[in-house]
């Protein structure tokens, strides 16, 4: 009769053996998952370009009043319409006019109740607001349209905004210019620590601009009939501003 104790012991040294040469390499594996992660450097660099601008954008808005919401529609409606075809005539095209907000509104009178009597609020007439956006690409040209827009009827608005037509090309010249500071910047750092840039991990930017001055506004007042040289505008130049944020690993 075969005994099975010797494949049983057989079984046990082969299971034993496995198991001491896991324990073996155990360290091995261990030593690896704790070798350091590698250090990084986070820095930040803010690049900057000015250019004069090449274009203004200016809000135009006729408001008319009557005692009934068609007259005062009517008025307004030719109003705008001279000062429509008084921007084509300027050379404006029909890309760079565009309505901007146009509302039709009663206007209420609430009587002073001395009496102590419940008066109800009275509708008296009606007012029409017409507002347009005009993109004004020769400057040289920015005040004279201003003037001609209040002779022609325009009553409100102004809010004069200077800004370039290809504002990406000028932002591109201070990425690069962030980048370059960032960079420079990290390269002093870690030199001083004795350690170089490894590979770039992460990269961000945040952009914006900013203009010279506050933004013009001017409430036009009616000037029909009257006199008047060509509003005296100054451009300036535009600021822009790109910050780029760069994290590196080191070599250490």
């Amino acid at each position: 009769m075969t005994s099975i104790f010797p494949l049983r012991r057989r079984m046990l040294t082969a299971g034993a053996l496995s198991a001491l040469m896991l324990c073996a390499a155990s360290p091995a594996f261990a030593d690896e998952d704790k070798r350091p992660e590698p250090g990084v450097i986070s820095v930040s660099g803010e690049g900057v370009a000015t250019v004069a601008p090449d274009m203004a954008v200016i809000s135009l808005t006729v408001l008319r009043e009557a005692e009934t919401a068609r007259e005062a529609l009517d008025a307004n409606n030719e109003a705008m319409a001279k000062v429509l075809a008084a921007m084509k005539a300027e050379g404006i095209a029909e890309r760079d006019l565009q309505t901007g907000a146009f509302s039709v509104q009663p206007r209420w009178v609430y009587p002073n109740n001395k009496d102590g009597e419940n008066q109800e609020p009275k509708i008296v007439g009606y007012s029409v607001n017409n507002t347009l956006t005009v993109r004004i690409r020769d400057l040289s040209r920015l005040g004279a349209i201003l003037d001609s827009s209040v002779s022609l009827g325009v009553n409100q608005g102004g809010n004069v905004v200077f800004t370039n037509d290809d504002q990406e090309t000028v932002r591109e010249t201070a990425r690069l210019d962030a980048v370059a500071k960032a960079k420079a910047k990290a390269e002093a750092m870690t030199g001083a620590l004795g350690v170089t840039l490894g590979r770039i991990t992460q990269i961000s930017e945040n952009s914006y601009s900013a203009p010279p001055m506050p933004m013009a506004r001017a409430e036009m007042a009616m000037m029909a009939g009257k006199a008047a040289d060509s509003v005296p505008m100054a451009a300036g130049e535009n600021e822009y501003r790109v910050t780029v944020s760069v994290t590196w690993e080191l070599n250490q």
